[in-house]
């Protein structure tokens, strides 16, 4: 079956579309806080397209097989710790304001060379753009820290489902316009929430608790994103019945208290099951030492951290740089079919040290012409910190060639480009996108001896960005939420 191509409206139409989107956005809770809001009661749509995006069928069924394999392989890298260690410590002593500070509190946490809390839960996602010249899955990143938009992609699925059903799509008769099955709904929102009750249940098992047990979910303070998370804390109470607690990553330390390894929510004495970060994931969230001395104290308990200090910093780019050798993937993950699934969805990428690869990376780098084939990577999450293509060689030129080791670079993927519209703000953006399809995993596993409790895939993200823009957050104010139009 062939899909058709984006509806043509007429303006009319067009804004009828307009209002139709941005009355379910505010009445479903598909939105977000605007820049600089004071005021509670003001919100504003979260930045959508306006149709669904073309993505092939095989691409997102491949995305979606390979995720469980990954969440193994991660688990296998936290837990098989000694590789990890030595590739952290190398990156701890370029980065020692932000890495090396993580890596230096995990080591803290240890009682006797070993965590308090051996589980550790993985929400994690998984991000990928469909490469051109295969019309297959090309990996971008793998987040293992503060995952966002699980739960405004079930928004924007169930958004687009209905203005196709309602026709506003079609520009003559109010027909549906897409065949109801090429929009997926993505999951997300209650299978995230399902990996914090797996989590929640398996804490139960292990510490006998003897009150209620509570998710702390940890939080930036003003979050502008709040309703994604909000969507996911109503799912694990209505579906799971688990009760959630909010608290800002400054107020971890004080609102908190520890008994016999247990943490506590100081207000109401709950025992707190899961520490769930949707903070913490960048050095400017560590203003104080407050907040070095929250992590570090939950870090100590029996509470199940997701993710824990050594689960996050397997997400850092070096990690992913080396599992794309066959060699040291091999150690992580042994069913060959499972390996061929991962290695598929590799690009190249290249250390910036002096391996013999390395020094060929530098050169690459450097050269005017080669360094517009790719992207340079710190070890950092979220929007903005990425230098691309012709901005590599002027960027290196102010980075002492010692502190070059800390990065990676990543060959550029050439992505499908389509004639979408965004909605930002109430005004509507007519450009070419481009899309990262991400793809969530829940993991439930122990970091001491490698026991896999719970694997599963959780949904899957469309995150589009117009494509005169190399950045693709979307709380960072560079792209938008999407839905999949599959093809075939």
């Amino acid at each position: 079956m062939t899909n058709p191509p984006f509806p043509t409206l007429s303006q009319q139409n067009r804004d009828l579309l307009v209002e139709a989107l941005l009355q379910w956005s505010l009445g479903n809770g598909l939105t977000m806080y605007p820049p600089g809001y004071e005021s509670l009661h003001v919100v504003a749509n979260a930045p959508v397209t306006l149709f669904p995006t073309p993505i092939p069928k095989s691409a997102f069924n491949a995305a979606i097989a390979v995720q469980q394999p990954f969440n193994q392989v991660y688990a296998n890298v936290v837990s098989k710790k000694q590789w990890l260690v030595d590739v952290i410590k190398v990156l701890g002593a370029h980065d020692p304001e932000f890495t090396g500070r993580l890596f230096e509190t995990y080591q803290k946490s240890l009682v006797d060379g070993k965590p308090v809390q051996r589980v550790s839960l993985g929400l994690f996602r998984s991000d990928y753009m469909v490469d051109t010249e295969t019309n297959s899955i090309k990996q971008i990143e793998f987040n293992t820290v503060s995952v966002s938009f699980g739960g405004l992609s079930t928004k924007v699925g169930q958004l687009h489902n209905y203005l196709n059903s309602q026709g506003f799509y079609d520009d003559n008769y109010s027909y549906e316009y897409y065949n109801k099955d090429v929009i997926p709904v993505s999951p997300s929102t209650v299978e995230l929430a399902r990996g914090l009750a797996k989590a929640n249940e398996k804490y139960g098992e292990l510490t006998k608790p003897d009150n209620e047990t509570v998710v702390l979910f940890v939080v930036q303070p003003n979050e502008r994103n709040c309703f994604d998370q909000r969507h996911v804390e109503y799912a694990l109470l209505n579906e799971f019945g688990v009760k959630s607690v909010r608290v800002t990553f400054n107020e971890l330390a004080t609102k908190t208290s520890v008994r016999e390894d247990r943490l506590y929510v100081k207000s109401t004495m709950d025992q707190v099951s899961v520490v769930y970060y949707r903070s913490g994931y960048g050095p400017e969230e560590y203003g104080s030492e407050i907040e070095w001395e929250g992590r570090l104290k939950a870090e100590k308990t029996l509470a199940i951290k997701c993710p824990s200090i050594l689960t996050q910093l397997s997400g850092a780019k070096k990690v992913q740089q080396e599992l794309t050798n066959p060699e040291i993937l091999a150690k992580f993950i042994e069913d060959s079919e499972a390996i061929e699934k991962v290695q598929s969805t590799f690009v190249n990428i290249y250390p910036m040290d002096d391996s013999e690869a390395g020094l060929k990376a530098r050169e690459w780098a450097q050269d005017s012409q080669q360094c517009l084939k790719f992207v340079l990577k710190p070890q950092r999450e979220g929007g903005g910190n990425n230098v691309y293509k012709e901005d590599i060689p002027k960027f290196l030129e102010k980075l002492p060639k010692e502190e070059w080791e800390a990065y990676i670079l990543m060959e550029l993927i050439n992505p499908q480009q389509h004639p979408n519209s965004v909605i930002r703000n109430s005004e509507v953006f007519s450009e070419t996108i481009l899309s990262e399809l991400g793809i969530f995993g829940t993991v439930l596993f122990n970091e001491e001896d490698g026991d896999i409790y719970h694997n599963e895939g959780a949904g899957f993200l469309l995150r589009s960005k117009f494509s005169s823009s190399n950045e693709g957050g979307v709380a960072a104010g560079f792209g938008c939420v999407d839905t999949v139009c599959l093809t075939e």
